[in-house]
């Protein structure tokens, strides 16, 4: 099993004609105003794709570089009728024929079907569209010809308690509520918005506690997000491990340790409790947050390279 989604992180400068991708805000119940389509929440990486003078270059959010990590996405892009454009979209994992979770992604071997979901186009044939309604930029996009590896996510219309109902008994992570006559803003906006079916979000790795009995590598890791008053503590996840990644996770830990507490509230490393300086990232799903701030049943997905250390926040519904 892999920990990690591989890729190469670089400067931003040499990035040509980056765009920042548009983000959206976890919410617990739709707004009673506009108008309002939907897709499924996919659990995969976010992939702007890049494509002109005939060479394709994949990102992730962050501007990590994909080209490598998804060659089967880049031999599809570069099969497409010559063309510019930028897409933004999702690179998923199948499972049957059904996008499956993050882990299933971490977990992928060289047989492992992958697809690139794209949801929005932000440049094409060197016009720059961002500005344009939702609408219209989805009529764009269904002037490139996606399939197989390629393919756009399906628009749901609706009443949404009722597609989140439905979302839901179909074991979906989500929906993505978007505003038809919203343009594309780089950052987080309240035009797109989250509303899951189940509670996941990525935290900072920065402690780790010894293996008991047979265990090697490491017991449990400790996990937190930064607020205002830096790194806070969010508890302990000790599931969702195999061998390899206990072992692999423990190598990357082994040269971040520190007899300094990365946590705010956190002073002490204790007895079998070790810190280590706040560098890597995990994917968490979990029952739900307590009231003092710690994660219930939480279980590991994977490491997250295409996310910041420092970009690491609780996400809480926007009001």
């Amino acid at each position: 099993m892999s920990s990690g989604i591989r890729g190469r992180r670089i400067d931003p400068a040499p990035v040509r004609g980056w765009m920042d991708p548009m983000l959206a805000t976890l919410v617990e119940a739709m707004p009673p105003d506009g108008s309002w389509i939907f897709e499924r929440k996919l659990d995969g990486i976010r992939t702007l794709a890049f494509r002109d003078a005939g060479s394709v270059r994949l990102y992730s959010r962050n501007k990590l570089t994909l080209h490598e990590t998804f060659p089967s996405v880049v031999t599809a892009i570069e099969r497409l009728p010559e063309r510019s454009f930028v897409l933004d979209g999702e690179v998923v994992a199948i499972a049957g024929r059904q996008p499956a979770g993050f882990g299933e992604l971490q977990r992928r071997t060289a047989r492992t079907t992958l697809r690139y979901y794209v949801f929005d186009v932000l440049k094409i044939d060197g016009a720059d569209v961002r500005d344009r309604p939702l609408t219209e930029r989805k009529r764009l996009l269904k002037s490139v010809p996606l399939a197989g590896t390629l393919r756009r996510t399906e628009t749901l219309r609706g009443d949404a308690a009722a597609l989140l109902d439905s979302a839901c008994a179909e074991r979906w992570e989500g929906l993505i509520a978007k505003r038809e006559d919203a343009p594309y803003r780089a950052g987080r906006s309240k035009d797109w918005l989250k509303l899951k079916c189940v509670l996941e979000q990525e935290l900072v790795v920065a402690g780790f506690t010894d293996p008991k009995g047979s265990r090697t590598g490491f017991g449990a890791l400790l996990l937190g997000y930064y607020d205002d008053d830096g790194l806070r503590f969010a508890g302990e996840v000790g599931t969702g491990f195999d061998r390899g990644t206990l072992e692999e996770i423990a190598k990357k830990l082994a040269p971040l340790e520190t007899a300094e507490s990365p946590f705010a509230d956190l002073p002490r490393a204790g007895k079998g409790r070790h810190f280590a300086r706040p560098k890597l990232v995990a994917q968490i799903r979990f029952s739900e947050w307590t009231h003092d701030g710690k994660l219930r049943h939480p279980v590991f997905l994977g490491l997250r390279t295409d996310k910041r250390p420092r970009d690491v926040v609780r996400e809480r519904p926007a009001r």
